[in-house]
């Protein structure tokens, strides 16, 4: 069931907008869904927040297990922003917050609720919507543009809502998960695969161009899969076990099973919550926590050697567990989401840090997009260059950033 709703600005003043719920919503059952958006300029207390989207719910509602945000994302061209606010609703917000209507009039910008019947903790956009031909057969291409960007959401019964995004509509359902689906995630091919990891055991691999039919099961974790990834170049799937503590890569080619990760001193007894490529695909960072610590280990995915690891501690145990951790776009900041355990179904955006990379760093970018460790160190470079290359450097890197704030990781 989808809900499209009009967003009304009051108070600017204030800085606050305020989206009404919808009469439709009340004849259907489903909880009342609005929300509020504060804005935060910078101030001492807290100069990284930028906004806040607060949903608002019934007084009885209000810390019940259901209602928290488990996942929300970005459409490929930044125009829609999407975020689980729990009790099975998923809300889809054009993006930036003051976008106005598109200048051809035939784009819906409005404010849509996607009701998924069932808790929500994975979502993911589909690939950005192919570029219309105008001069081939505009009407038709019109028309392919304006219903192509997907929304998938992954359900605690295991079912993987497929919907239209433009159109407000459902289009259809994939069946097979015998748990949780965790994680979903689309290649940066453009084309409509997509990978989902559940508490089953099992990824699967779907190719959503015939509805889903032809699937691709991988079989190998023997505990719940907490997160998924993608390689920039789609050539490796990266998984993490929550229990069984497994980092497994796979082949997005063959589908078969690459390696395991393995090594480190670790505390036997922890959790691995999240996993994510660099953007030149060069580094595998995964997320694990245990007790009063958290860590991040940064991987080289080709030859499984393990480069580095960030390490914190905290006072507070509830604030420990590593929940997603993400590389920035430019590859030179890695974002990490701690778990509060509130369940308010807020989404809170930061200012994110401004940095300019090096043209060492972006070279060594595209150079590793499309090559590989092995064919790196097979060159006849320098040993500092080939270091600098494979990222061997970052250990030396973090030692000097724990003393100097000034110096960059790219230079």
């Amino acid at each position: 069931m989808a809900l499209n709703l009009q967003r009304h600005r009051i108070q600017p003043s204030r800085g606050r907008w305020w989206v009404k719920s919808c009469k439709r919503c009340q004849r259907m059952n489903v909880p009342n869904v609005d929300y509020v958006v504060s804005f935060y300029p910078p101030s001492a207390s807290d100069p990284a927040l930028l906004l806040e989207l607060k949903t608002r719910r019934p007084p009885s509602l209000v810390e019940r297990a259901g209602r928290e945000t488990w996942s929300v994302d970005f459409s490929p061209d930044g125009a829609w922003f999407a975020w689980s606010m729990g009790h099975g609703i998923v809300w889809v917000v054009a993006w930036p917050l003051d976008s106005e209507e598109s200048q051809n009039g035939e784009t819906d910008r409005g404010d849509k609720s996607f009701s998924c019947g069932h808790p929500v903790w994975g979502l993911a956009f589909g690939p950005r919507p192919p570029k219309s031909n105008a001069t081939a057969c505009p009407a038709k291409a019109r028309s392919e543009g304006k219903n192509s960007l997907l929304l998938a959401t992954g359900l605690e019964n295991g079912v993987i809502k497929i919907w239209n995004v433009l159109t407000g509509s459902a289009v259809f359902d994939l069946h097979g998960h015998e748990g949780v689906v965790r994680d979903l995630v689309f290649p940066q091919n453009g084309t409509l695969t997509l990978i989902s990891s559940s508490r089953d055991k099992t990824l699967r691999i779907w190719d959503l161009a015939h509805k889903g039919k032809k699937v691709q099961v991988l079989y190998g974790h023997k505990d719940w899969i907490s997160s998924c990834c993608v390689s920039s170049d789609c050539s490796m799937i990266a998984s993490v076990g929550r229990f069984d503590r497994m980092v497994c890569l796979w082949s997005l080619r063959s589908y078969t099973f690459i390696r395991n990760l393995t090594g480190g001193a670790h505390k036997t007894v922890y959790l691995l919550s999240s996993c994510d490529f660099s953007p030149d695909g060069a580094i595998l960072a995964t997320a694990a926590f245990s007790g009063s610590s958290w860590w991040i280990d940064l991987w080289d995915p080709y030859t499984a050697e393990k480069l580095a690891t960030l390490a914190d501690y905290f006072e507070d145990y509830g604030q420990n567990q590593i929940s997603a951790i993400q590389f920035s776009p430019n590859g030179l900041h890695l974002t990490l989401v701690t778990d509060d355990r509130t369940r308010d179904g807020h989404v809170r955006f930061w200012r994110a840090p401004s940095a300019v990379p090096s043209l060492c760093h972006l070279c060594r970018s595209i150079l590793r997009h499309s090559i590989s460790t092995h064919q790196i160190e097979a060159l006849p470079l320098p040993k500092r260059i080939l270091e600098y290359l494979t990222y061997k450097n970052i250990p030396e890197r973090l030692k000097s950033c724990c003393s100097s704030d000034e110096e960059e990781w790219e230079s």
